[in-house]
């Protein structure tokens, strides 16, 4: 074999595309070098110049490491499928297997005919086992725990629904609703920023008003803790923990915990920041926020009552490390960039700061439960629906806290199409695919978790990435990129689990390159898929597609976030710009 033959090799069993085809069709074969750089990015170690013998050896050395893994990195399985995992001991020596559910208690797996014959890996013989997982496990998180003499291994097990269930309400009786994006949704007592008692306000009054069953809000997720903040709410610092300059300052019992002057200064200001509701101009959102920080600061160092610690501590509790993580980082930060650089900076305890961001995090799960709550109490079916960005800030939260299960040194984005022509780096880690898997996907599983808490539907932005992820080396040109593979039967089988146990519907952006079976497999799930009218062109008459003609399982709207907004598509603003750029 030639060294380009094994390199191939080498990169189909690290799941890296060595040839994908083009939105054209054209079919692109990826370089040698492409195919190095995406290997070694995934922990592939290899040398600068690696020849047909090294990769052979590396290729070698890979397989071996799987012939001789106690258990998978993890087992995902639909709900009723007679599903078999093989397990690896030293030959000749038992393998007990069982099932421990995440109840406690536990269920035999049975042991298949495997006639595979031992390997040897460094002098000792391996023998490979298969199992049968039980019939009738539950839905949930369950462990697969293997006993070999005095050797005890366990892996993740995640038994996922066979359909979404939550969606087929919808199929007979399509749901109405709207798009906003929540920032630029101002009431007359917001401070100057859309935030969440807007949010529920203006869904209990599309509800009364328009009958409208859901509404699809811009990802909440959090930015820079302080400001300046990142502009884009699609490249957010975390994409589990909520933004919070969306709070409602007057919504927070805490406010009752200031001493009266200091409160009548509160009010007085959110008073003088609501004036800028009554124009049309660009929203401050940088001093808004900065504004709302310092109130927020003065109510945190005021404590809080008994029964309001013992809120926050049981919201500690159900968010676990992730949430300490998330706000150590905010705290780090804040050290880092706003005190130590000041001469003689009086620098806050650290555990203080912690504490005050985890605290943000409580109330904003309770203002966005109590948006969500208004919503449905006004007759919404759905409700809030919220909006999940593709990735991460690479300087953020996420690519820090994270870092083990991601593939830092290269970004994900997009091929060349004919929208854009360059190609896009979207400056953001993928997952590291193996890496996930080996974790039991719990990063996943808490980010969906905590999401979807408080919502009736999801709206996963390029739900594409759930399959497959473009990559490219960090600060390189898309051409220098390919696709990386993603178990997307363990990824959506997760997104059902969670939404199934949250009652929430499900939304996939499956617009751009994709393979033809992707969206099959997402409506088989029972995952909704996206249709744009900007792109829906009728096969039967000249003109839009009919609405019998739309497909049965998916949300329509007039445009997306990465389009013109309605009201420029119908002044032709578009049209205009076009032009203007040439």
């Amino acid at each position: 074999m030639t060294n380009q033959d094994v390199l191939r090799e080498l990169a189909d069993a690290h799941g890296v595309a060595t040839r994908y085809t083009a939105s054209d069709g054209e079919e692109i074969i990826v370089t040698g070098d492409t195919l190095l750089t995406t290997l070694r990015a995934l922990g592939v170690t290899l040398s600068d110049a690696p020849d047909a013998e090294e990769l052979a050896a590396v290729l070698a050395a890979h397989r071996e490491a799987e012939s001789v893994r106690p258990l998978p990195a993890s087992v995902v399985a639909v709900s009723g499928d007679a599903r078999t995992f093989n397990v690896h001991v030293h030959h000749g020596a038992p393998a007990d297997v069982r099932i421990i559910l995440e109840d406690g208690s536990t269920r035999e797996a049975r042991q298949e005919e495997n006639w595979n014959p031992p390997v040897t890996v460094d002098g000792q013989e391996w023998g490979e086992a298969t199992f049968r997982l039980p019939d009738g496990l539950p839905l949930g998180w369950h462990t697969i725990e293997l006993h070999s003499g005095e050797t005890r291994h366990e892996c993740a097990l995640i038994i996922t629904p066979d359909r979404l269930s939550t969606t087929d309400v919808f199929v007979n009786e399509p749901a109405t609703g709207v798009m906003a994006q929540m920032y630029s949704v101002r009431s007359r007592n917001s401070w100057g920023i859309g935030d969440f008692h807007d949010m529920g306000l203006l869904a209990e009054v599309l509800a009364k008003e328009a009958g409208a069953d859901f509404l699809l809000v811009n990802p909440m997720h959090a930015a820079e803790p302080f400001p300046p903040a990142e502009d884009s709410p699609y490249l957010p610092t975390t994409r589990r923990f909520i933004n919070p300059i969306y709070l409602r300052i007057e919504d927070i019992p805490e406010l009752a915990q200031l001493d009266e002057a200091t409160r009548a200064d509160v009010l007085e200001l959110g008073e003088e920041l609501s004036e800028i509701n009554r124009t049309s101009g660009y929203i401050e959102r940088n001093p808004i926020y900065q504004a709302k920080l310092d109130v927020l600061h003065e109510m945190h160092s005021r404590g809080r009552t008994p029964e309001r610690e013992a809120e926050f501590r049981a919201y500690i509790e159900r968010e676990g490390q992730g949430l300490v993580d998330f706000a150590a980082w905010c705290a780090q930060r804040e050290i880092e960039q706003i005190h130590a650089p000041r001469a003689h900076a009086i620098i806050p305890p650290i555990n203080d700061l912690i504490n005050f961001y985890m605290w943000l995090q409580f109330l904003c799960d309770e203002q966005l439960a109590a948006a969500q709550a208004r919503a449905t109490a006004a007759g919404m079916k759905i409700g809030i629906m919220a909006d999940l960005a593709v990735g991460v800030h690479p300087g953020g939260a996420d690519a820090h806290n994270l870092e083990p299960w991601l593939a830092p040194d290269v970004s994900v984005g997009a091929p060349p199409d004919n929208y854009n022509q360059q190609g896009q780096d979207w400056s953001q880690p993928p997952w590291h695919p193996a890496r996930l898997a080996e974790a039991g996907y719990r990063p996943w599983r808490n980010l969906l978790a905590t999401v979807l808490r408080h919502s009736g539907g999801i709206r996963v932005d390029h739900i594409l990435g759930l399959f497959r992820l473009f990559v490219m080396p960090r600060m390189q040109h898309p051409s220098t990129g390919t696709y990386v593979r993603f178990d997307h039967e363990a990824l959506v089988g997760i997104l059902a689990l969670e939404a199934e146990r949250a009652g929430a519907v499900v939304v996939g952006e499956d617009l751009g390159t994709f393979e033809s079976w992707v969206q099959d497999v997402l409506a088989a799930k029972g995952v909704m898929g996206t249709s744009i009218l900007w792109f829906e062109g009728s096969p039967t008459v000249e003109g839009p597609r009919l609405q019998n003609e739309y497909r049965q399982l998916a949300l329509s709207s007039v445009t997306t976030h990465d389009l013109p907004p309605t009201a420029a598509f119908l002044a032709g603003e578009h049209i205009t710009l076009r032009e203007r750029l040439g």
